[in-house]
């Protein structure tokens, strides 16, 4: 289906589901309770199940040394459990101020307000640069609006997305729980450019966690850059026989390279040149 007809199709939904449901909570009193289906700047609220949003949390690997952000955080469910059952660090991005106070007595009675915060932001204007873990449940066309400045975080960076893609980014991990699906990525380091080795120079092409290129030595032979690896700034590839493995930090690369299987690892090193 092309993406415009389905990008349609989703949100016809999304408004079908709307009008199916009770309008939000009228504010004549009492506690504001949110209802399925009520309207948000982006999108209608539409909550994630508590199974899912634990799935999606162990899909990250989220540990307690993570900084958590998730992205139009509605009832803060997903904040309030990354803080409760992970013991991170979390914060949501919601633009409806009653569902960011609800958010926050929520995190009262869950007894996590010292992790838990909330932001009322546009996500679109709210710096989460410091996330290891982004959580989301939004339609597809933001998160392609968003996908640049995911590209743009640091290599490792783990974001898990609700129900819905980043198009042709393909996710690093898939999984579902009662009928929904979540989907991973994880950041990858930017390796596109020629790259300086000691016995060669190493042309890369990436899109993505996927790249490839051509090693040449000084004389002038070259091999094909194969087994190609990248998961967030952790890469491993193979020139002719020899394997290597390293770690990529801006514009070097370094780790340890075996000539063939059964030889001895050596340091090797890289320098992007341009």
């Amino acid at each position: 289906m092309p993406s415009i007809v389905r990008h349609t199709v989703l949100t016809a939904f999304f408004v079908a589901a709307a009008a199916l449901t009770i309008p939000a909570q009228a504010q004549t009193g009492g506690e504001f309770k949110p209802q399925v289906g009520q309207a948000g700047k982006d999108v209608i609220w539409v909550p994630t199940p508590k199974s899912l949003v634990e799935k999606m949390l162990k899909m990250a690997d989220v540990k307690p040394s993570d900084v958590v952000y998730d992205l139009g955080s509605g009832d803060g469910i997903t904040v309030i459990t990354a803080a409760k059952q992970f013991g991170v660090r979390a914060t949501g991005i919601e633009y409806n101020p009653d569902m960011v106070e609800l958010s926050k007595r929520n995190a009262e009675r869950e007894g996590v307000a010292d992790k838990a915060r909330f932001i009322r932001g546009d996500i679109f204007a709210t710096d989460f640069s410091d996330a290891t873990v982004l959580t989301m449940y939004l339609l597809p066309y933001l998160n392609l609006k968003l996908r640049p400045t995911i590209l743009n975080m640091k290599p490792g960076t783990r974001v898990v997305s609700h129900a819905f893609t980043m198009d042709d980014w393909a996710p690093d991990q898939t999984d579902s729980t009662e009928g929904r699906t979540a989907y991973m990525w994880i950041v990858p380091a930017k390796v596109e450019g020629n790259w300086k080795l000691d016995r060669g120079t190493m042309e890369l092409k990436q899109k993505f966690q996927d790249f490839e290129g051509v090693f040449r030595n000084g004389d002038g032979m070259s091999w094909r850059v194969s087994s190609t690896n990248l998961r967030g700034d952790q890469i491993s590839f193979t020139i002719g026989s020899a394997s290597y493995t390293g770690r990529v930090s801006g514009s070097t690369m370094q780790g340890t390279m075996r000539a063939r299987p059964d030889a001895a690892a050596t340091p090797w090193s890289a320098t992007l040149v341009r």
